[in-house]
């Protein structure tokens, strides 16, 4: 119940769910100042309320246009040591066209990074992970491959600071969680910024 919205947390087996559905939802509910509450009982059931604020009586007359997430084509090395995670982070950047290779052990990766680094075209690692860290091993792939673009995710913020992601070479850090749109952006600047480089 505590982490029911929270992003790729999901009861159901791997590669049966995404754990995306109710965290969409809370973001679309608190996009509009919305909230949103769940009870639940065993054997009766669940429950969900959704609160939204009072219309304005003045009517939009103009529709905002949708905003597009943005979409790609390129190869992506994703490195994160849960597995739920690996498998719904690759599930989503396939449906936005990338095509992904997803690892869990960071030393698999620096071996599947050596053996082929022209081969991607932008890496995304995860900074807690056992053996190597998210920064050691983007370090590592930086000394094979400089141009590589490498997006970091933490949940901690304060584990490394800025000035130490540009001192290894990385530009581009995204916190966790974060929501789809968050992480399809962050995917094409990175992507953008190495063609125009």
């Amino acid at each position: 119940m505590k982490r029911i919205f929270e992003p790729f947390f999901t009861t159901k087996p791997v590669q049966e769910g995404t754990g995306l559905g109710l965290f969409v939802v809370y973001g679309i509910v608190k996009s509009h100042k919305g909230a949103i509450t769940v009870s639940s009982e065993p054997g009766k059931g669940s429950l969900f309320r959704v609160f939204f604020p009072k219309a304005k009586a003045k009517i939009m007359e103009e529709k905002a246009a949708p905003v597009t997430i943005p979409l790609g084509n390129e190869n992506v090395l994703f490195v994160d040591d849960e597995e739920f995670i690996a498998v719904s982070v690759r599930n989503l950047l396939e449906h936005l066209g990338y095509k992904v290779i997803a690892l869990t052990d960071s030393r698999e990766a620096l071996i599947c990074f050596r053996e082929a680094p022209s081969q991607f075209d932008i890496a995304i690692i995860d900074q807690t992970m056992p053996y190597m860290t998210g920064a050691t091993l983007a370090r590592e792939m930086i000394k094979i491959r400089p141009d590589i673009p490498v997006i970091l995710c933490s949940g901690h913020g304060h584990e490394i600071s800025l000035e130490q992601l540009k001192e290894i070479g990385i530009r581009h850090f995204l916190p966790k969680p974060s929501t789809i749109r968050e992480m399809a952006e962050i995917v094409r600047i990175a992507l953008d910024q190495r063609k125009r480089a």
